[in-house]
């Protein structure tokens, strides 16, 4: 598994543009070489094998996955992720490729609140600053490697979603 993967084709936001796709991008990128087969990833994100697959196929043709073993589990075959971070590059961004990706992280945040909040498990934090496009990323990237070398086996899962981008009520 490589570190990162730049995204730099439509086909691949596409790829992430559900919350599904999204949810089992995650599941596999969580351990070093976790592999999952279609069956087991339907079990542990409680949904149907049948409708994961079509899921699973895409996130697979768009190179974000790839089968773990030539070798399956019986008739399953194993899935990981290529990589542990992923990015996008400024053109695809700039060319609105990444609606689908950016609506479906706000639903994963907007699901996560309403399950979340009234048990005082979700947090939020915004911070308006004067700073560059690339520092932010920087920051971005070191506060995912810090959150990852903190990472503790005994508690409980979170995400940790962070954006960075000018205010929407810019003069």
């Amino acid at each position: 598994m490589q570190e990162t993967l730049i995204l730099d084709k439509p086909e691949q936001l596409k790829a992430l543009g559900h919350p599904l796709r999204v949810r089992v991008l995650e599941m596999l990128g969580q351990e070093g070489d976790w592999q999952l087969t279609n069956r087991e990833l339907a079990q542990r994100l409680g949904v149907d094998p049948g409708h994961l697959h079509f899921h699973v196929r895409m996130l697979l043709r768009a190179g974000l996955i790839e089968l773990a073993a030539a070798e399956g589990r019986g008739r399953e075959k194993p899935y990981r992720a290529v990589a542990r971070v992923f990015r996008v590059t400024p053109e695809l961004l700039a060319a609105g490729g990444a609606s689908d990706l950016q609506a479906a992280m706000i639903e994963q945040v907007q699901r996560a609140h309403g399950l979340y909040s009234e048990q005082g498990t979700f947090r939020g934090a915004q911070l308006e600053l004067r700073l560059g496009m690339e520092e932010a990323l920087d920051l971005m990237t070191k506060s995912l490697d810090e959150a990852r070398a903190r990472e503790d086996e005994s508690a409980g899962k979170i995400v940790l979603t962070l954006f960075a981008h000018p205010p929407a009520d810019q003069d």
